[in-house]
């Protein structure tokens, strides 16, 4: 309204139009604009004293003489927006021909839209988002912290919040996690769904790492175990496009809402748990929703319980569980790796590569988007979990096997085999991972008998060579028949010559310096 007093005052001066907006930097049709409606209003320069900018926007920007004569009825704006917002396919066409039926010599269709975006226009950034009820819910980390305070030691760590926000009420959701990893990101949307006790057809996250592998303007690469959470909540994802901020203006004044009045008045009190943050954020969050939009009566949790709340689809029966996943490559055992345990899978995917999916109760193996395997999910010690079904017909003997077999059957040779077989079980990381040589010695025992097994055992248990090779190499060398300490060189002791010192050399060689 400054300007076009400017304008008024410097018409008053005598000068033209081009001059007028040289000078208030407008072009010269705009001035003429300004002074036919002020022309048309009758308003005249000076201004009255009691005019102020309100009241000259009244005069020169009411409706047009044409409209004012005729008296159409203005219809009610906001009703009109939220018949649109509930149903997706509700355009201004509908209203309009109601508006009609009710008052024939009303607005034509140009005029009505014409009018409705003028309106809403005006209204509060909240109430422009044009998005369908249950239609879309926005995601994504404040960029603001909250510290947490160890009361032990007294260490602070930063807690991270997450917000996400329905497109069509703006209701607010917000919880704080220890970090922006994958699992506080999935835990976080069904917290938020419980919340809302529905989901929407579409979730937009920002290109965070942790829903969105690889940020694409065209085909964003998007994290596995977010993929299957969205599946399972009948959601679609559909990232913020790279370099298109308005693509997250809704998620993005809903962060800054959750700054401004759930972060910032919490920012003097002292939490000591994640569990403690998270109750104060409850409440100042259900403080924002029950907080009307500015100059309006309508709050954000009105909003959805009137508009939203029934067009969000139910939830499943169950909670999503959360999953990982990771590509592995199958060893040449039959075994793929998993959180430092190994599961099984059919031989004949050996060497393959396969994508292993894993929760807190069972771990799978997928082949090329078929699941070829499933157990239960190991924990505690490294182990091996194997299905004998998956193991060949030449290894699943293997299997009947347990160390406490293996040692009795090394008694039946003799102490000095069980002896053996007990230390090569206890000094591998894992017993199955002896279970080959134990399996060894019985081939020896085929091929050279008990009495000389026994004796290659007793060699290489002396001579510290505790291993399947090493007793095979004293078979082979026929040192089983050289007692342990007889006239027989034992391999890797030292050979005695004229050219060795003893330690009584050295002795004598410090006492005589």
């Amino acid at each position: 309204m400054r300007q076009i007093t400017e304008v008024l005052r410097l018409a008053a001066q005598g000068l033209t139009y081009r001059q007028i907006g040289q000078s208030v930097g407008i072009s010269a049709s705009t001035v003429q604009g300004y002074l036919d409606r002020a022309r048309r209003a009758g308003v005249r320069w000076p201004l009255p004293e009691d005019m102020d900018g309100a009241g000259l926007e009244a005069r020169l920007f009411k409706r047009s003489d044409e409209d004012t004569r005729s008296g159409r009825p203005e219809p009610n704006w906001l009703a009109v927006h939220r018949e649109r917002k509930q149903g997706k396919h509700v355009t201004l066409q509908l209203p309009h021909l109601e508006y009609k039926a009710v008052h024939p010599d009303g607005w034509g269709y140009t005029q009505f839209c014409a009018h409705y975006h003028r309106w809403l226009g005006r209204q509060h950034v909240v109430m422009r988002l044009e998005y369908a009820a249950g239609e879309r819910m926005f995601v994504d980390f404040c960029g603001d912290t909250m510290p947490i305070t160890d009361p032990d030691t007294g260490e602070i760590a930063q807690a991270q919040v997450f917000v996400s926000v329905l497109g069509a009420s703006g209701y607010l959701y917000g919880e704080a996690t220890a970090g922006q990893d994958l699992v506080s990101w999935l835990n976080a949307h069904a917290n938020a769904l419980e919340f809302y006790r529905g989901s929407p057809r579409v979730v937009v996250p920002d290109n965070l790492k942790a829903g969105v592998t690889k940020a694409c303007w065209y085909d964003p690469e998007l994290n596995p175990s977010y993929l299957e959470l969205a599946r399972h909540y009948a959601m679609a994802v559909l990232p913020t496009r790279p370099y298109h901020p308005r693509d997250k203006a809704a998620v993005e004044a809903a962060v800054q809402v959750a700054e401004r009045w759930v972060l910032a008045p919490l920012r003097k009190w002292q939490f000591f748990s994640l569990g403690e943050l998270n109750a104060a954020i409850t409440e100042q969050v259900a403080f924002v929703n029950d907080r009307p939009f500015r100059g309006q009566k309508t709050s954000r949790r009105q909003l959805f319980e009137e508009l939203e709340r029934a067009a969000l689809q139910p939830l499943p029966p169950t909670r999503y569980e959360l999953a990982t996943w990771k590509p592995a490559k199958v060893n040449i055992d039959c075994h793929v790796e998993c959180a430092e345990h190994y599961y099984s899978v059919p031989y004949q995917l050996a060497r393959e590569a396969v994508d292993v999916r894993a929760t807190a109760r069972v771990v799978e193996i997928f082949h090329r988007g078929r699941r070829v395997a499933s157990h239960l999910r190991a924990y505690g010690r490294r182990r091996f979990i194997t299905n004998p079904d998956h193991m060949p017909a030449a290894h699943r003997a293997h299997l009947e096997w347990t160390p406490s077999r293996l040692v009795v059957w090394g008694r039946s040779v003799g102490p000095a085999v069980a002896e053996l077989i007990e230390t090569i079980l206890s000094t591998r990381p894992h017993p199955e991972h002896g279970y080959r040589a134990c399996l060894g010695l019985m081939r020896l025992v085929k091929h050279y008998g008990r009495e000389r097994v026994q004796a290659a055992c007793e060699r290489a248990l002396a001579t510290g060579g505790v291993s399947y090779r090493s007793v095979d190499t004293i078979l082979k060398n026929g040192l089983d028949r050289v007692p342990v300490g007889g006239e027989g060189p034992v391999p890797g002791a030292p050979i005695q010559h004229a050219n060795l010192r003893g330690p009584a050399y050295y002795q004598q060689t410090l006492e005589e310096a």
